[in-house]
């Protein structure tokens, strides 16, 4: 039986000590129960029977076709909205996406969005989900022949879509936007239409999680089976930053500690907290070798997101043209992707969401004080608006670890800490009553 809280050892002030307890919220975790891998294996098999999503493939059938799957995923999409009471809107975002790479005319598409409005009226944040809808075969620009795409990227769409069925239900302070896009394998089209959206509309997306090949547990090179481990891909210096803004990370030694980084970070925490049998494994890598993602146009606009990958990718299923070769199946089919594997994954992004959208925003103007030469830490901020927390936790690690160490638990904005900042690194999230946690967010020197 896993237990029901983890105890950090921390100190409130350099004086006085105590046990900081980190909660599980039991609303949470019933959500993540009711994930299942039978609606996630519907929704792929449903996604492969189009027989091809390719972005260029027909869009008047009913049954095959990029245009039969995105009314089909609206339709869906809409199923679940029926028991937001309102709250969940769904809509296609539509563009035509002028001729270019890997797209042979001008083109009209469309995304799926499924957004789950916020209760508070005052909290504008907004946290995005999403996988793509759009398969392809060898041939990048084929886009006729059979093209299942089950693990790329039905799999990333499952979970955007089985997350929306299961959290229409509920209600959280923050907007939750469930996606599906298209253009993915022609050049990022859709992702990069919905970020510049954001950007233009100033929607404040506090993060976007992007699910993409969430569904394969075998390397067929390797001969490995890896069901437990998923990996996070997220920028350390972040990629619209400034060359001011980059030479100011590189003389505090914060490479390492970009927004989405922190992101990855915490996805780990919050995943592996309520998911069992789970490792969130951080790349410290914006994308694979010559790869690239939906996340990438959030970045690139200036917005905090990761993506989710599988550990073990295999390259005899993506990509391929179905077919047997030297008594070898290629072919992104639904058969040989792992559902078990694919509801983990949601669980994680759902415990992620939920946490991220019920919790306090960050603190502002995270501060740590440098106007005096001390072996102590002395670190100052502003409460977040909206939603009052109810404390901080002041994160500290050493500079070459990867995670987070130790959480030293306070109730006021600022906290003096009985070790150096010349020798380790600092974070403050704010917290709840009910352990909910924001992003944390990293100090800038002050004096």
């Amino acid at each position: 039986m896993k237990k029901a809280f983890i105890l950090f050892l921390s100190c409130f002030s350099l004086a006085a000590s105590a046990q900081t307890v980190v909660k599980h919220d039991a609303a949470i975790k019933q959500m993540v129960d009711e994930v299942s891998n039978k609606n996630i294996e519907t929704i792929v098999r449903k996604l492969v029977s189009f027989k091809t999503r390719h972005t260029l493939s027909d869009t008047t059938s009913k049954t095959e076709g990029i245009g039969a799957a995105r009314n089909w995923i609206k339709a869906e999409y809409e199923r679940y909205a029926a028991a937001s009471k309102g709250r969940m809107k769904v809509s296609f975002d539509a563009f035509v996406q002028p001729q270019g790479r890997r797209l042979s005319k001008n083109t009209l598409m469309k995304n799926v969005l499924a957004v789950l409005k916020g209760t508070d009226t005052a909290d504008h944040r907004v946290y995005i989900v999403s996988g793509h809808y759009d398969s392809r075969a060898t041939k990048a620009m084929d886009s006729t022949s059979f093209a299942p795409g089950a693990v790329d990227d039905a799999s990333g769409t499952a979970v955007s879509m089985e997350l929306a069925r299961v959290m229409a239900k509920r209600s959280f302070p923050a907007t939750i936007i469930f996606m599906a896009v298209v253009g993915e394998e022609q050049g990022l089209y859709g992702s990069t239409n919905v970020a510049k959206r954001a950007k233009a509309e100033g929607w404040q997306v506090d993060a976007m999680l992007n699910n993409d090949i969430v569904g394969n547990t075998y390397g067929m090179e390797t001969g490995q089976k890896d069901n437990r481990s998923i990996r996070v891909f997220s920028d350390g210096v972040p990629t619209a930053a400034t060359e001011k803004e980059i030479a100011a990370l590189k003389s505090l030694g914060g490479e390492n500690d970009g927004a989405s980084r922190q992101l990855a970070r915490y996805a780990k925490e919050i995943g592996e907290r309520y998911v069992e049998q789970l490792d969130v494994k951080l790349i410290y890598r914006t994308d694979r070798y010559l790869r690239g993602g939906d996340h990438l146009p959030f970045l690139e606009q200036g917005f905090t997101a990761v993506r989710f990958t599988e550990m073990n990718e295999n390259f005899e299923r993506q990509h391929q043209d179905v077919r047997k070769e030297n008594g070898v199946d290629y072919g992104d089919l639904p058969d040989f992707a792992d559902y078990d594997y694919t509801q983990k994954v949601a669980r994680m992004n759902l415990a992620i969401l939920a946490n991220l959208a019920s919790a306090p925003a960050e603190p502002q103007n995270v501060g740590i004080i440098t106007s005096d030469l001390t072996n102590k830490t002395k670190l100052k901020w502003d409460a977040p608006k909206g939603k009052a927390p109810v404390g901080y936790y002041v994160l500290m690690r050493e500079t070459i670890s990867p995670y987070w160490e130790k959480k030293f638990y306070v109730t006021e904005p600022n906290a003096t800490i009985g070790y150096s900042k010349d020798n380790y690194l600092f974070a403050v999230q704010s917290v709840d009553a009910a352990g909910h946690e924001s992003l944390p967010v990293v100090p800038k020197p002050v004096r």
